[in-house]
């Protein structure tokens, strides 16, 4: 459903990325494997739209689709409500591990993606910089990866991430190597940085909880051959406390979403 961009947001209103009808299929060991089959899903502009399901149920494969690592066997990937076969560098993509360079400092690695866009090293820097605060990482401009903690790295990562200008960016279970306090401390930071931002963002996670503290809607894949069993709204009113995680309206999105999971493990979709 279309939404309204934040006060502070340059993108427009209406549906930012839509996936309609994706199916994937892969050959292993001479056998045609399917990976995803007629997904469906959509995010508005500004909107804050989580994945979850079991693993190896395809949601890293749709979100290689989707930033256009790789093409789908059918449907197609509609970014601002146009079908685009050619995708690669529309949407911003954070992988599972932050994958900065170990040569380049903090900032050289926030960077990249406007670099290899063709900005001035120095114009690119400099935007970096300006965006160093609201990321945590005043002060370590000039540090190499070695010495961040985890929680800095993935800021870092986000950081290079959110510098790409894209209408959407893809975060694929950026949290799911750190300790349960950083992590909390994150989706915290996560809120604050997108609801500044404004940017639209499709997020993987394997966490119930943190898909609904999160997420203006959450969708739930079925195990593989994926499939989207269920679309489930989150009505929570932001700003997001960590009061709300005792509330019944949490409980109650958590169990609808953990009653879900658990027919899906069970066979209940077949």
């Amino acid at each position: 459903m279309p939404v309204s961009p934040r006060p502070d947001s340059p993108i427009p209103s209406g549906i930012s990325l839509e996936v309609v009808g994706v199916s994937k299929s892969f050959r292993v060991d001479g056998r045609i494997v399917e990976a995803l089959h007629e997904v469906d899903l959509a995010a508005g502009a500004g909107q804050f739209v989580t994945l979850i399901g079991p693993s190896g149920c395809g949601k890293s494969t749709l979100f290689n689709i989707i930033c256009g690592l790789m093409q789908p066997d059918a449907g197609e990937v509609r970014l601002a409500g146009r079908a685009e076969r050619e995708r690669a560098g529309r949407v911003a993509y954070m992988p599972q591990k932050d994958l900065l360079l170990p040569w380049r400092t903090v900032l050289d690695n926030a960077i990249l993606g406007p670099e290899i866009a063709g900005v001035p090293r120095e114009k690119a820097r400099e935007r970096a910089r300006e965006w160093l605060p609201l990321f945590g990482l005043e002060g370590f401009a000039e540090a190499y990866p070695a010495v961040l903690s985890g929680g800095m790295k993935q800021r870092a990562a986000f950081l290079r991430a959110a510098l790409q200008e894209r209408r959407a960016i893809l975060l694929d279970e950026p949290f799911g190597a750190l300790d349960a306090i950083t992590r909390r401390n994150l989706q915290e930071w996560l809120l604050a940085v997108w609801q500044r931002l404004g940017r639209t963002i499709l997020f993987i996670t394997h966490d119930v909880e943190e898909a609904i503290f999160l997420s203006d809607r959450v969708y739930v894949m079925t195990p593989r051959p994926g499939r989207i069993r269920m679309v489930l709204p989150i009505a929570l009113p932001r700003p997001r406390t960590r009061a709300m995680l005792v509330g019944s309206e949490f409980a109650d999105y958590n169990e609808r979403l953990m009653a879900v999971m658990r027919e899906s493990e069970l066979g209940g979709d077949s």
